[in-house]
């Protein structure tokens, strides 16, 4: 494995902790993506997608219990979780997976926007030897 994608997969975890951490608020996903590409500083989509995907995997995981729980109560046939979770699937993961993307693509540009004017060649100083 190439030290860039090593980088690209510890910055899409680092998102997806944040992602899963703040899942009280409605738009972790787009956090957790932005703090994946602010990591990552270039291809924004691509690291807030693979962010969105692996913090979809408990978002997945509780929507199977939950269904499965109150659609077992409510019917008592499993063909009801069958059919919710059906639907609730793709939304789910559009959802983690849509945002985290949208996040990142904003990260790379906070992180262009915010970096340090040092790193810029045209903000050195004439007396600056680098």
């Amino acid at each position: 494995m190439s030290d860039d994608t090593s980088n690209t997969l510890v910055n899409a975890v680092v998102g997806a902790v944040v992602t899963v951490v703040l899942s009280f608020l409605g738009v972790s996903p787009i956090v957790g993506g932005a703090v994946a590409g602010y990591l990552e500083r270039r291809d924004g989509l691509r690291v807030g997608a693979i962010s969105g995907a692996i913090a979809a995997i408990p978002m997945v995981i509780l929507v199977f219990l939950f269904v499965g729980f109150f659609g077992f109560l409510a019917t008592g046939a499993p063909g009801f979780f069958v059919f919710f979770a059906a639907i609730a699937l793709p939304f789910v993961l559009l959802y983690s997976i849509g945002l985290s993307a949208l996040g990142g693509y904003v990260g790379v540009y906070l992180a262009d926007e915010f970096r340090d004017d040092r790193d810029r060649p045209s903000a050195r100083s004439p007396h600056d030897r680098r």
